[in-house]
């Protein structure tokens, strides 16, 4: 159970309410709204993350799911297997983030996203080894966009957890 109140949609001015129903007045939503112009940028931001780079999808669904698992963000991690579905992460993948290292599903490029997104999110920063080998692999604009996804998506992780914010319903997943 969440540890404050959601907020009302109802009780906004027009800009939030549309920022609500766009994104399904899921509960993290639901509480962001509290702070209505820190939702809007957020959601500017979160699309960008998730719509407007060069990133792979796949590859970003993997760290971001990662992300969830590593801050124990039980909301993170469903909405984001769900997503990475929808742009492709196999569901053998998405059973696999858990333990990534011992798994056999992920191609190499895959492997060292999932290797610097673990010492983002463990370490003050990745290894010179680490961030080399993605960093080879990688555009300078994707490597870019990965940490910003990782790191946006701790920030998010431990929202979800700060608030408490309840799991979705089956039948409202986000």
């Amino acid at each position: 159970m969440a540890k404050i109140e959601y907020c009302d949609p109802s009780m906004h001015n027009d800009r939030t309410r549309e920022l609500l129903g766009k994104n399904r007045n899921a509960n993290i939503f639901r509480m962001m709204a509290h702070a209505p112009s820190h939702l809007e940028q957020y959601c500017r931001l979160g699309g960008a993350i998730r719509h407007k780079g060069e990133l792979d999808p796949i590859l970003r669904e993997l760290a971001i799911t990662r992300t969830g698992i590593l801050c124990e963000a039980p909301y993170e991690v469903v909405a984001h297997k769900r997503i990475g579905r929808n742009v492709g992460v196999t569901d053998e993948q998405n059973e696999a983030l858990q333990d990534w290292r011992s798994a056999a599903c992920f191609d190499e490029v895959q492997r060292a996203a999932l290797a610097f997104t673990d010492e983002i999110v463990t370490q003050l920063r990745p290894s010179d080894a680490t961030f080399q080998a993605i960093a080879a692999k990688l555009t300078p604009r994707a490597l870019v966009e990965l940490q910003l996804a990782v790191g946006f998506y701790v920030m998010t992780s431990k929202f979800l957890e700060t608030f408490a914010i309840d799991l979705q319903p089956a039948n409202e997943v986000v």
